[in-house]
């Protein structure tokens, strides 16, 4: 990959914090309404364990994910593509794409399936 389609490729992180970053919220308001209007309980065990691991996710991108991003756009613009402290920073960027990739799926399949994760109060299914 040449400097200027690494440069054009890390730049699109403004189109991800105006429209995607915000678009985050938007699963959560929408489910929170759902499921006030379910009424079903914030203690349900698999909401609750989605709920976590959405918390999870927000911390890991904002934490995690957005510096390592910044100094990656910083290292590439100073260093170059093939720096080896550019290079550490893109496998650091691909491993926490993994993981909040996995923990997205774990929430959507937990959002899904709803299975009983321990016992509590059995939510009837719609």
């Amino acid at each position: 990959m040449d400097r200027c389609a690494a440069t054009f490729t890390l730049r699109g992180k403004l189109l991800d914090d105006r429209i995607a970053n915000p678009a985050y919220g938007l699963p959560l308001v929408t489910g929170l309404l759902m499921v006030f209007v379910v009424r079903l309980p914030l203690t349900t065990p698999w909401l609750l364990t989605a709920m976590v691991l959405y918390v999870l996710v927000v911390l890991v991108g904002l934490l995690g994910y957005t510096p390592t991003l910044r100094r990656q756009i910083q290292l590439l613009d100073s260093e170059g593509f093939h720096s080896p402290n550019y290079q550490a920073l893109a496998r650091r960027g691909t491993m926490l794409g993994v993981v909040l990739a996995v923990l997205v799926i774990l929430i959507v399949f937990l959002m899904v399936v709803k299975p009983k994760l321990w016992d509590g109060r059995e939510v009837k299914r719609y």
